[in-house]
């Protein structure tokens, strides 16, 4: 397909982005508005708009790719979507009336309340740290189709693409903030289902298959085996170390983490924000199944006219570009238009969100905004401007750091990352809610943090030689957040100051 009809869409894209952001804070664009959206979100668009936020262009791309990669991975994705749903339920009952209980606009208020300020900066620490580099990695799959398919031929550089998409994505959201993130996020997540219903038509119609043909095509093509029971302990598909690992995952990536819980502390009480969560994980599940049908349907369609996996620069075969390969090169201009629609969507509704979530986390937990009675001062909202910038650069940096040492599936790198770096905030919440009597000699809490991670990485290195041919897969997060949370046991006395 022409770079010039990919270009030209995705201007209009953001144009359409940049005029939604502009009538959204137009009558208010201050801290308030940014943070929390004055707590008036309506349920039912932050559920929609949060399907985006989750899914991202890890969705799109590396799980439809991973169904037919050479370890024979086919659906077992969609055991670990299993575990995000009961991770979902843990969320919407037991974090979230935690949160609104306590009138939080950062929800790493909890810890300041419970373990002491030290406790709280740490984790806000981690949060700021763990959401630059997922929300980084996850655009860096977008930016390389982008330069792949269209910056590429203009001849400009991968780091101008990352600038140029970063720049727009601040365009955006830099006034409104979430106001403006929960109606964006909504468009896009129309977008982003669209496309992937649209997709599998498409590629039904490619194949001269019906609806029930497809799914007796996907059923008997080999790739759609979801439930893995075979060797628990060399198999890190085995079913139980991946819903273990998706409840785990879940619950420190979305109830821990500022960016989708920021979303439901936006909704008007309590009530509402666990009908956007229920209805949001059933729209979860539903998508995650669509999207491994798509990787089912790119595989046998790649095996019938013969196309091989796309290979990077360095001949290195890789699962994430076969969707855009098929997309963009071997359909037609309307399947290849509605691909690039529903990735930039998935990306950018993520990207967008997380930079948002990120300034909140910064000006709320680093700079006290919350404290402040003069909240929506000139100054405080200039700062604010600041803070956005520089997470911008920041994740700027890091995409560009990304790009020169990662040499495997994105989706592997984000949630093997993820085990490490949201685990201890899985040990500091747990700790929080159940050991109430105890509290923790707070400054110590930032040592038992760092040490958490290392010990999982070491265990993670040798644990077939230390465990048998053990190997860990996402339930490591579990892990690290069990020896956070006996680290913290170990420094906490009831004779400590519970804040």
């Amino acid at each position: 397909m022409s770079p010039n009809i990919l270009l030209t869409f995705i201007i209009l894209y953001f144009l359409v982005l940049i005029v939604i952001s502009f009538l959204t804070s137009k009558k208010s664009s201050d801290n308030s508005t940014f943070f929390i959206a004055n707590r008036n979100s309506k349920w039912y668009l932050v559920a929609f708009g949060m399907i985006g936020t989750a899914l991202s262009g890890v969705t799109f791309i590396s799980v439809p790719g991973q169904v037919g990669a050479v370890t024979g991975n086919q659906f077992e994705y969609f055991q670990f979507v299993l575990g995000n749903a009961i991770g979902f339920i843990i969320v919407t009952t037991v974090l979230l009336p935690l949160y609104y209980r306590l009138n939080l606009t950062s929800i790493y208020g909890y810890i300041e309340k419970r373990l002491g300020v030290v406790s709280y900066k740490t984790a806000a620490a981690i949060f700021l740290m763990s959401r630059t580099i997922g929300s980084a990695f996850r655009l860096y799959l977008v930016v390389i189709v982008l330069q792949k398919f269209i910056f590429d031929s203009y001849g400009i550089p991968f780091w101008a693409t990352v600038l140029i998409s970063l720049s727009l994505i601040w365009l955006y959201t830099f006034r409104g903030g979430l106001k403006t993130i929960i109606i964006t996020d909504s468009l896009q997540t129309i977008f982003l289902v669209s496309s992937v219903i649209l997709t599998i038509y498409f590629i039904c119609s490619s194949l001269n298959l019906g609806f029930f043909d497809a799914f007796e095509t996907i059923k008997n093509s080999g790739y759609a085996k979801i439930l893995f029971f075979e060797n628990f302990m060399s198999n890190k598909f085995h079913i139980s170390k991946q819903l273990i690992g998706g409840i785990f995952v879940t619950i420190a990536m979305i109830g821990l983490d500022q960016d989708l819980m920021q979303k439901n502390l936006s909704c008007k009480n309590i009530g509402e924000a666990q009908k956007n969560m229920f209805t949001f994980t059933g729209i979860f599940v539903v998508i995650n199944l669509f999207f491994l049908s798509v990787g089912a349907l790119l595989y046998v369609y790649a095996n019938k006219y013969g196309i091989a996996i796309p290979v990077d620069a360095t001949g290195t075969p890789r699962t994430d570009f076969l969707f855009p390969e098929i997309a963009l090169n071997h359909l037609s201009i309307i399947p290849g238009i509605v691909f690039m629609l529903g990735l930039t969507a998935a990306t950018f509704a993520t990207t967008d969100s997380a930079l948002t979530a990120l300034t909140t986390s910064f000006c709320v937990d680093f700079l006290g905004f919350d404290k402040k009675a003069d909240i929506n001062s000139k100054r405080n909202i200039n700062s604010r401007h600041l803070v956005h910038i520089a997470f911008s650069l920041l994740m700027f940096l890091t995409v560009i750091l990304f790009n020169q040492v990662n040499n495997k599936a994105v989706v592997s790198a984000i949630f093997t990352v993820a085990s490490y770096t949201y685990g201890p905030l899985l040990g500091l919440y747990a700790f929080g809610l159940f050991m109430k009597k105890r509290g923790v000699y707070d400054r110590f809490v930032p040592f038992i943090c760092v040490l958490s991670p290392a010990i999982c990485f070491f265990l993670n290195k040798y644990s077939t030689l230390l465990m048998g041919g053990y190997v860990f897969d996402n339930e490591l997060i579990l892990i690290n957040g069990l020896i956070t949370f006996i680290g913290l046991l170990m420094i906490s006395n009831k004779k400590a100051k519970i804040a």
